[in-house]
């Protein structure tokens, strides 16, 4: 019996070193050489300093660059300072959901300066399940492009231009949507920027 435990527990240490130690390790190192970009977060870097990354919405604001999707968890920065998700978590029937959609399709509309009753694109208005997400929408993008153009004094198909550039089709051809990153484009569009007036 004593045996027979004494086998066990050598075998317990044994997967405990090779599962929780070494193949984590390895793996470690093999994403590591093959993707380094991805294993360390997507991070974008500009001039020698990091702007963000890839992988998280970041809060846009003035009329001159693209807005994210509203962010129900405060795009990860919340008064802490630690990044953390949440959704809204409101229902369908929610008043308050029907007053934050009221206020940002006014928000755009006002922005965009259109009519009371103009459309707004879905992913504008509603806040994503995380509150991190990257993407917008390309009818998103475009729905903003006149307001952006005029912001910085560019042409119109300039900056529809940019956009169409940035459009990333869905993930290995078939799954989910065509999607815009909202960071990536706003640096674009700020390289843009700088070299119209350099």
């Amino acid at each position: 019996m004593i045996k027979l435990i004494t086998q066990a527990f050598r075998q317990k240490i044994i997967w405990i070193v090779v599962c929780g130690v070494f193949y984590p390790l390895a793996m470690t190192a093999v994403i590591q050489l093959a993707f380094p970009d991805k294993a360390n977060g997507s991070l974008v870097m500009r001039d020698g300093k990091l702007v963000g990354s890839e992988l998280m919405a970041q809060q846009f604001t003035g009329a001159k660059y693209f807005w994210p999707r509203p962010s129900a968890a405060t795009y990860g920065t919340g008064p802490s300072g630690i990044a953390g998700s949440s959704g809204s978590n409101f229902g369908p029937t929610s008043a308050q959901l029907q007053t934050n959609v009221r206020g940002n399709a006014k928000a755009l509309r006002d922005a965009a300066k259109l009519p009371a009753d103009a459309p707004v694109p879905a992913d504008l208005v509603y806040a994503s399940a995380s509150g991190l997400d990257p993407h917008i929408s390309p009818a998103a993008a475009l729905f903003q492009v006149g307001r952006v153009a005029a912001a910085r004094g560019m042409p119109e198909d300039k900056v529809r231009a940019l956009v169409e550039q940035h459009v990333e089709p869905p993930q290995w051809g078939f799954l989910g949507e065509a999607r815009v990153n909202v960071l990536l484009l706003n640096l674009a569009l700020d390289a843009a920027d700088a070299k119209k007036s350099g």
